[in-house]
């Protein structure tokens, strides 16, 4: 077995990509470990902020939460519809490309695919952040440990759709399990107590007050704790990767999704509010994430927290695949109108977009040495994207519902119209609350995308316009080429080219550049050209090629036979030149170091300065290959 096939699986033909297929319980952990693992993050992010009102802020948590479910409910039923009016993908970009414009289409590209990497770093960063909070000691390897899940990551989803849902399912429920069961017994006792729980494991005291609620600071802690959202959209992204029935099995994934969040984040910042739980400072000593507090005051730190807290990094970090799943479908999705290269809509081994795959991991790499793996600086970069594609994707939707008219059109038109507002408000909100905080970075980015994706498009038409031909084959002017071929000194090499430059055509030039200094000595082609050439040549009656040499005093080698090309293919403007370069080809590739690569570069110097009428033929010489 290949060491390819034992890490990323034996390569699957085309006619198997049903099998790859997955159902509603695959679905949950592949499309939905985002958005079930930002009620890890997203309460913590808010709670963060009000650090500074002490337990007051403890206490707004709760209807800052209520504000956060309800819009999740909107953006619910709207990417319910989004689904059946798209059974076969309607991510953001798509929606709005075809609804709303190019214009549109391509800003909602560029917010999600900031969005996907961000959603990668932020997933890989919390994750670590659990394992810190529950062996302090690590801090010090953050971002170690965020670079080596990553690469774990990488190797997982390489194998493939169906591999990473088997993968992921144990962790997903395991999470969803351990979470239910600490909401379940902390409310229990909440009622047992009459609303006063005694802590098993008392959380660090809350510091007193020091700054008083103000509107700005809800609305700042609105929007960070708006990051429980992101991941929404994934699953109509991925409708094709559902087995069929497809629109049926990915509505059903998607209701677990948002049942099981809603359940999350209303259990969480109650427990919160009745425990007194507030968040710590992630980089300060002592730290601990809220979900370690909660789930040591509800239960202790016995086995139970531990395989709670490993639950939690485990799925944290895992988060990052909804990021996996989507970014390399939505980068096919906008190759596929030109606007990215085109290598992202080639399939690899596994039946995955690996090109969408690879550009992922390095994009969220660099973020995540950037901010040094941690998640506080993270977040203020991330939920811009997101809300951007969530407005653009239910405007594109009240488009739709206007132009198909039929049954319940009006209503669904008012769904997607209420969503549409409700995200744009919300979007208006995290930028303005978060743009000093480093929201700025992201707005900068997305129209900074916006003008690479339409310089590959613009490119793209360029080719398109010049290649393009409307008439049939032309079969005038079939004159054989003119053969220019580049020799040093007479060998097998040689020989081999010139029996090719030969069989093409009668006109044949053979160029040597004779850059030795005074006092040398060595054997040229010039010494050998009349007994090892001209001879065998003469007897079989064929005609005979031109030397020339040309003298270089500065000991180049290249530039003077690129000169004498290029004034060869002025002499005669209606002639093609083939330039035939004979070249050394090693076994190994550390073989390559003992040897010029005067070759290469040639073969690269003629592609970048030639024009249409001169063409490079490569004349290998494979060592030890018979």
């Amino acid at each position: 077995m290949q060491i390819a096939d034992l890490l990323f699986g034996r390569p699957l033909a085309t006619s198997e990509e049903r099998a790859e297929c997955i159902g509603p319980a695959a679905g949950i952990p592949i499309f939905g470990l985002d958005a079930l693992s930002s009620a890890a993050y997203g309460p913590e992010a808010a709670l963060t902020l009000l650090i500074p009102l002490g337990l007051m802020g403890v206490r707004e948590i709760v209807p800052i939460t209520a504000a956060i479910l309800i819009l999740l409910v909107i953006l619910y039923f709207s990417y319910s519809q989004t689904i059946e009016a798209y059974p076969h993908g309607g991510g953001s970009f798509t929606v709005a490309s075809e609804n709303l414009g190019d214009g549109a289409g391509l800003l909602a590209a560029a917010a999600l695919m900031i969005d996907y990497v961000l959603t990668a770093a932020v997933g890989i960063s919390a994750g670590v952040g659990a394992l810190i909070s529950a062996v302090p000691s690590l801090q010090p390897h953050t971002l170690a440990i965020c670079l080596g899940i990553l690469v774990l990551l990488t190797l997982v989803n390489l194998r493939g759709v169906h591999d990473t849902g088997l993968v992921f399912l144990i962790p997903t429920y395991l999470f969803i399990g351990t979470m239910i069961v600490v909401i379940g017994l902390g409310f229990f006792h909440v009622v047992v107590t009459g609303g006063h729980p005694a802590p098993v494991d008392a959380p660090p005291k809350l510091p007193p007050a020091t700054e008083a609620l103000t509107l700005w600071l809800l609305l700042k802690v609105f929007s960070s704790g708006c990051t429980a959202m992101t991941g929404v959209e994934a699953v109509s992204n991925g409708v094709m990767a559902f087995r069929e029935p497809t629109t049926k099995n990915a509505k059903r994934s998607l209701t677990i999704i948002i049942a099981l969040l809603l359940v999350l984040l209303a259990g969480i910042a109650g427990l919160c509010r009745f425990y007194g739980i507030g968040a710590t400072d992630p980089t300060g000593t002592g730290y601990q994430s809220v979900l370690s507090q909660l789930t040591a005051a509800v239960a202790g730190r016995g086995w139970f927290y531990y395989v709670t807290i490993g639950s939690i990094l485990l799925v944290l970090a895992l988060s990052a695949n909804t990021a996996f799943a989507d970014f390399p479908r939505l980068t096919r999705a906008i190759a596929l109108k030109n606007y990215l290269p085109h290598v992202f809509i080639l399939r690899g081994r596994r039946l995955l977009y690996s090109h969408g795959i690879i550009a992922l991991v390095g994009f969220t790499a660099t973020l995540l040495i950037l901010f040094g793996g941690v998640t506080d600086r993270l977040i203020p970069l991330y939920a811009i994207g997101a809300f951007l594609a969530f407005t653009l994707s239910q405007a594109g939707m009240v488009m739709h519902w206007r132009r198909n008219k039929g049954k319940g059109s009006t209503a669904r038109m008012c769904i997607n119209g209420l969503g549409a507002v409700a995200t744009g408000i919300t979007l208006l909100v995290v930028l303005v609350a978060k743009f000093v905080a480093g929201a700025w970075v992201t707005a900068l980015l997305i129209p900074c995308l916006i003008l690479v994706m339409m310089a590959v498009h613009k490119h793209y038409r360029k080719v398109a316009a010049e290649t393009a031909s409307h008439e049939p084959l032309r079969v005038d002017n079939l004159r054989p080429p003119l053969v220019i071929i580049p020799l040093d000194r007479w060998s097998r090499i040689t020989e081999k080219g010139l029996r090719f430059a030969l069989m093409m055509s009668q006109e044949v030039i053979a160029v040597h550049v004779d850059s030795t200094e005074a006092g040398e000595t060595g054997r040229s082609i010039c010494d050998d050209w009349n007994t090892e050439v001209l001879e065998p040549i003469r007897k079989a009656k064929l005609t005979e090629p031109k030397l020339v040499t040309l003298k270089s005093p500065y000991r180049f080698v290249l530039q003077p036979l690129m000169e004498f090309v290029l004034q060869a293919e002025k002499q005669d403007e209606s002639r093609q030149i083939a330039v035939l370069v004979p070249e050394l080809v090693v076994k190994h590739w550390w073989e390559n170091l003992l040897h010029n690569q005067r070759a290469n570069v040639l073969k690269l110097m003629l592609l970048l300065r030639g024009s249409r009428r001169i063409v490079v033929i490569n004349i290998p010489w494979y060592l030890d290959r018979g």
